[in-house]
């Protein structure tokens, strides 16, 4: 048994799994073979965090090139990355438990965490618990991380690379300065490779004046359209300029909604589909706390062999899935109190981390972004304007610098186009949604290679 295995305080066993158990929970699994493990960090007294550790059968030993680990944080805020993120994108198997032919173990070791606590398996046996803010949020994360890597010194040799998906990218970049503030101060233990922001949503402001320009471009808004959404976008600029948060995330919801209407129900996560919702019936609050959730799974869904059958996402989490891990406290169901993440996060949803992003930079840590052409929620014209706002002090070489071509194996259409320089690196994904991964796996593959500087990424 390898000890790289070996997570928090799990012991070498011949069973399948073995669970061990702190307060009635069990906190920790594993299989057999050591390929995977799984558990609970209670990161506050009552307040339970579930992440999924995946090894890569692909590792390979390069002196040179450590073997990376990724985290992948998903967005919502409410989405589960151990669900969404593991089964839907990236992970090794598919909503069908079939091997996914572009999961990212081919380039790194995957840890899927459910955060915030509330979101999928991860819980709080007292609602008041749930987080409030990204800060919040990024103090858990750092403390499930002290708790699976400070255990483990072969874990630690590993970089480890922190990409995020949509509103997961506020949580990256929070998180990215909370864990190097732990390195510093010694009581985390591990190497910070990088972090990776996908169609992510630093900058609400920027995204929100985006939306109209973007679809009159593409034409899913006419002239009346566009200045509904650019009146509400300016509502929101004052809101978010008095502090006023968690009225403008009451005003988002009021955007999406005309936008829906005015575009006959675009799919906010890629504008060449429809949604198939129908916002009008909707209120603000419903939009706030299901409408996003529900638009999240359905562009999805569209992907899946089975819709609505085998590929069913909660019924596998619940099923299957839950019967695997064989740990889950009985009165939990996956997903169970998502919409109270989002609720409890309305007051510092549309609050900015541009600075943050500035503040990683500074020290020196390598930030990616990346974009799917065809996103609308977090849209390439609202990226490139919270980029531009960037006071890095190599913005203005960057900002001049041509972009690269991206190809995928033997294919010699362009599938995007990538710029760097020192230590920040953007990707332009074309034919790509909010979904890079769904939407465009070999790029994504190769471009998650590139990130983590694997030891097989030109393979």
């Amino acid at each position: 048994m390898k000890k790289s295995y070996v997570l928090v305080v799990l012991v070498v066993s011949v069973l399948f799994f073995v669970p061990l158990f702190h307060g009635g929970i069990a906190v920790a699994a594993r299989t057999q073979d050591g390929s995977e493990a799984w558990g609970y960090v209670e990161v506050r007294p009552k307040a339970h965090m579930f992440w999924w550790y995946y090894r890569s059968p692909y590792r390979v030993q390069d002196p040179n090139k450590p073997w990376p680990i990724i985290l992948w944080l998903q967005g919502g805020p409410g989405a589960s990355g151990v669900g969404i993120g593991n089964f839907e994108e990236v992970g090794p198997l598919d909503t069908d438990l079939k091997p996914r032919n572009s999961t990212w173990l081919q380039k790194a070791d995957l840890l899927f965490v459910d955060n915030p606590v509330g979101t999928g398996f991860s819980f709080v046996e007292d609602k008041n618990l749930l987080v409030k803010t990204d800060e919040e949020a990024a103090t858990d994360l750092t403390t499930l991380l002290i708790e699976v890597f400070n255990r483990n010194e072969s874990l630690q040799k590993s970089p480890l690379y922190i990409v995020a998906e949509s509103y997961g990218g506020k949580y990256a970049v929070t998180l990215g300065l909370s864990a190097l503030k732990a390195i510093e101060a010694g009581k985390l233990k591990l190497k910070l490779g990088g972090i990776a922001l996908g169609d992510s949503w630093i900058s609400p402001e920027d995204f929100v004046f985006s939306w109209g320009p973007f679809l009159k471009d593409v034409s899913r808004l006419d002239d009346n359209g566009l200045q509904k959404s650019n009146s509400l976008a300016q509502k929101i600029k004052l809101q978010i300029d008095k502090n006023q948060l968690e009225d403008a995330t009451n005003s988002w919801s009021e955007l999406e909604d005309v936008i829906s209407t005015s575009s006959n129900s675009v799919d906010f996560y890629n504008f060449l589909l429809d949604s198939g919702m129908d916002p009008v019936s909707l209120t603000a609050a419903e939009l706030s706390k299901e409408i996003a959730m529900k638009r999240y799974s359905r562009y999805l869904d569209s992907f899946r062999a089975s819709p609505g059958g085998g590929g069913d996402l909660e019924s596998l989490m619940n099923g299957a899935i839950r019967k695997k891990l064989n740990i889950i406290p009985d009165n939990v169901q996956w997903g169970g109190q998502s919409d109270l993440v989002f609720t409890s996060l309305a007051g510092d949803f549309m609050r900015p981390r541009i600075n943050e992003v500035d503040e990683l930079l500074a020290k020196g840590v390598n930030v990616t972004v990346y974009n799917g052409q065809l996103d609308v929620i977090c849209a390439t014209k609202g990226t490139e304007a919270w980029v531009e706002k960037l006071k890095w002090v190599g913005l203005k070489t960057f900002l001049s610098m041509e972009r690269t071509p991206i190809y995928c194996g033997d294919d010699k259409v362009t599938k995007g186009f990538t710029r760097s320089y020192r230590n920040l690196h953007f990707y332009w994904i074309l034919g790509a949604g909010h979904f890079v991964p769904v939407d465009q796996p070999c790029v994504a593959l190769t471009m998650v290679g590139g990130i983590t500087h694997t030891p097989i990424a030109s393979k």
